[in-house]
């Protein structure tokens, strides 16, 4: 993942990537659950409580511990395909902005690589993916028509066809493009500059880069991530009809809706994620290198 180890093999980088997200996605998916609950309009056309905290105990004691987990197959392998592919490409794209005698890489270099690597990501593997999820949480509120994820699938197929699984796809494409760009983009930032000042590399330090790296990542990609749950809920919306509802429902204010949460997941999801890639790579590297 660092700008000085370029030589990472392809399908390290896939294999590493899936686990960590697989990981990852399992680990904070009550944080995830919430947040886009939140984020969600009622059945009523209100918006739904802004206290996700709140929300996750009414879902508790109404519907018990297993409905936390609705949708989360679904974001399991989206995640296990959307972070196999993002440092698969990440890698790729990295090496054609490196210096090709130090592969060093200046930090819009890094962020301009994580960009790209959002576009792709999105486009392969999150946004059909997040459009079942998201499908899936808004159903079990009130409808109750999904019985699985390829239910959901069939069903979605069957009303809008193809296009129906792409339902967000430009909210969720800015949000990945956004959000990949400032999490890789930060954490190899940091990562250049310890190495630079020869900071060990530990276990702790790749969590707290990653914590960081989630931190910056939630307050600068939140209002596309609003927008990217509002157009794909059960019913889908297209991105102009997603904002115009946020604006309408909430103001300016209501974009950053579901922060708390979702800053609450991706500070230990960037830990987490980034943890678990450093290992699962050091333990793929001598095995198929």
């Amino acid at each position: 993942m660092s700008s000085q180890n370029l030589n990472t093999p392809p399908l390290v980088s896939l294999l590493a990537g899936g686990v960590a997200g697989g990981v990852e996605a399992i680990a904070t998916y009550p944080f995830e659950f919430a947040k886009t609950r939140v984020q969600l309009r009622n059945q009523s056309g209100a918006a739904s409580s802004k206290n996700p905290f709140l929300v996750v105990g009414q879902v508790f004691h109404k519907e018990g511990y297993r409905a936390l987990y609705k949708g989360c197959s679904s974001l399991v392998v989206g995640s296990i395909a959307k972070d196999g592919v993002r440092f698969l490409a990440f890698d790729f794209i990295k090496k054609s902005f490196a210096d090709p005698e130090t592969g060093a890489m200046s930090p819009f270099r890094n962020l301009f690589a994580g960009m790209c690597t959002g576009v792709v990501a999105s486009t392969l593997a999150v946004t059909p993916t997040e459009r079942i999820k998201t499908a899936l949480i808004d159903d079990a509120r009130a409808a109750k028509r999904f019985q699985s994820s390829f239910h959901a699938v069939r069903l979605i197929y069957q009303e809008y066809g193809f296009m129906g699984m792409y339902h967000g796809y430009a909210g969720t494409t800015l949000k990945q493009a956004g959000a990949t760009a400032f999490r890789m983009g930060t954490y190899n930032i940091l990562k250049d500059f310890e190495k630079s000042r020869n900071v060990d590399q530990s276990t702790i330090t790749n969590f707290a880069n990653g914590a960081v790296a989630g931190t910056v990542t939630t307050y600068a990609t939140q209002p596309f991530d609003t927008i990217k749950t509002r157009s794909q809920s059960a019913k889908g919306a297209s991105t102009v009809e997603a904002f115009r509802s946020i604006l309408a429902d909430e103001g300016v204010r209501g974009f950053w809706r579901g922060t708390t949460m979702r800053l609450g997941r991706t500070v230990f999801s960037g830990g987490i994620l980034f943890t678990v890639y450093e290992q699962a790579a050091a333990v793929l590297n001598p095995i198929l290198r």
